[in-house]
């Protein structure tokens, strides 16, 4: 979810769901050691549960950055062997590691050594020929051997040569089975699906077997559908808001980024799909879309936005 997840974009989905797990963006150790560390790792507190996704492959990098994850507080710190991009190809990180899970192993034991936060995996089911179940059973082994035991687990292989990254979000089959034959062969340890969910009733049917469903496209493109999961997923007694709610929490936020320099469109277009399906959320879209980009454009736009569609 690379420009996608960043501090805006998880700041309103934690309007809509207050349990839901958030994700930062995969953010590369080199960025975090050699660039502007604090606007790569700050965030609101409300975003909490927090966790920091890291791309990496040296051990020792991988433990500074979990150090940087304690100092800042965050939940969680996952270590991502799943993105099949050229460009992380390229930095030796991503699912390109899946063919190395002595060196995943390394790297997960250096962050568990250097912080006493979780330290998590999200991976693929295999890459290129490397799709076989007993590797890929042999790299959970590996892996769970160095301290990870929390696996979120992308159900299709990624094609490293010949698919771009979004080909390989679409054109390799889902396997679910094989997620559910790994908790089936390591049930001490959790497991945690993605891949293709669209609708709570299939993450339901999925926590009948699994310990967690992860929702990446879908709930950025429509995030309403995060809007009933603290209920129907985590117990909570609470009443949904409504879109207009979420809509009005959002505005002294958006007033005060806009204070420190932030324009409103940094905010504002992660909030498009808001609307998703309601009469009116055409001209939310376009309103949102057309008007906030001038330079005097403030939270003023956003409330002419949300008088189309309510």
């Amino acid at each position: 979810m690379l420009d996608w997840t960043d501090r805006y974009c998880r700041y309103f989905l934690r309007q809509i769901t207050r349990h839901t797990l958030l994700y930062t963006e995969m953010i590369t150790t080199g960025a975090l050691i050699h660039g502007d560390t604090a606007r790569f790792l700050d965030y609101h507190p409300e975003e909490h549960p927090l966790v920091l996704q890291l791309g990496g492959s040296v051990p020792e990098e991988l433990a500074a950055c979990a150090r940087m994850a304690d100092a800042w507080h965050y939940d969680e710190i996952n270590l991502n062997v799943g993105c099949p991009s050229d460009r992380v190809q390229s930095g030796r990180f991503g699912a390109c590691l899946m063919a190395e899970p002595t060196l995943v192993a390394e790297c997960v034991a250096a962050m568990t050594e250097a912080t006493q936060r979780p330290v998590t995996v999200k991976h693929r089911i295999g890459i290129d020929e490397r799709d076989s179940y007993d590797e890929l059973q042999g790299f959970i082994g590996t892996v769970a051997a160095a301290g990870c035991h929390v696996f979120i687990v992308h159900a299709r292989k990624a094609w490293l040569r010949g698919l771009s990254p979004k080909q390989n979000r679409e054109i390799p089959p889902l396997q679910y089975e094989s997620v559910h034959r790994l908790k089936r062969d390591f049930p001490q340890h959790t497991f945690v699906v993605n891949g293709g969910f669209k609708t709570l009733g299939q993450v339901e049917r999925q926590l009948e077997s699994l310990d967690g469903v992860m929702i990446g496209r879908e709930a950025y493109q429509n995030p309403w559908l995060l809007a009933a999961a603290d209920q129907r997923i985590f117990g909570a007694t609470t009443t949904p808001p409504s879109r207009q709610t979420i809509v009005e929490r959002m505005l002294p936020f958006i007033e005060r980024q806009r204070a420190n320099g932030v324009p409103i469109h940094r905010i504002t277009r992660h909030m498009l799909g808001l609307f998703q399906g309601q009469p009116g959320a055409r001209a939310w879209r376009r309103h949102l879309s057309q008007q906030v980009h001038a330079a005097d454009a403030d939270v003023s736009v956003v409330i002419a936005a949300l008088a189309l569609v309510t």
